[in-house]
């Protein structure tokens, strides 16, 4: 009996062992944000994205065991002008109603010493994956935990921009998406 109750032990051991330090971070959304920069017949734009759901597996003593996952609804781009809003949701741009959802899920998130994080993995934006690497500042702040980076992308490998918006004299390829995410 002893040799029955042994190997069950030592796997339930090891599975406590490795789910014991890393911890799913409720994300505060009042402090939190996600948003676009971009350039429009070159003057900067930062628009916010208003709905959004961080998902952060993280142990500051194990960061290489990390996850995230990040959904923006994005139809929810607000562009200072219900107009445009509308239009940023159109087929032509994200087309919101076929894709009402973008997505990055991690493969990999490596210890950069300082503070710092690179991340690796998917972003999905209108049925488009791209593989993107960044870094990711991480810093306790009131107890909370408090994760700032920024992701370069080129809107047109996901389709963002469709026929006459491809030309990029009006809407620079190049864009920045900027994040703040505050644990609870």
């Amino acid at each position: 009996m002893k040799t029955y109750f042994q190997p069950i032990l030592l796997a339930s051991l090891v599975a406590v062992s490795l789910t014991a330090g890393a911890a799913v971070l409720k994300t505060d959304p009042a402090k939190t944000s996600v948003s676009a920069t971009f350039k429009q017949m070159n003057v900067p734009v930062e628009s916010k994205f208003k709905k959004h759901s961080v998902v952060i597996d993280y142990d500051a003593a194990k960061p290489d065991a990390s996850k995230a996952t990040v959904e923006v609804d994005t139809a929810s781009l607000d562009m200072g002008d219900p107009e445009y809003n509308r239009e940023v949701a159109k087929k032509e741009w994200f087309n919101s109603a076929q894709f009402p959802k973008a997505t990055f899920v991690s493969t990999s998130i490596k210890s950069a010493g300082a503070g710092k994080l690179n991340v690796s993995g998917k972003l999905t934006i209108k049925g488009k994956a791209a593989d993107v690497t960044f870094p990711v500042t991480v810093k306790t702040e009131g107890g909370k935990q408090v994760f700032d980076g920024a992701v370069p992308i080129k809107r047109l490998t996901y389709n963002i921009g469709e026929g006459e918006w491809k030309d990029t004299s009006m809407v620079a390829d190049e864009v920045t998406i900027k994040f703040h995410v505050v644990s609870q």
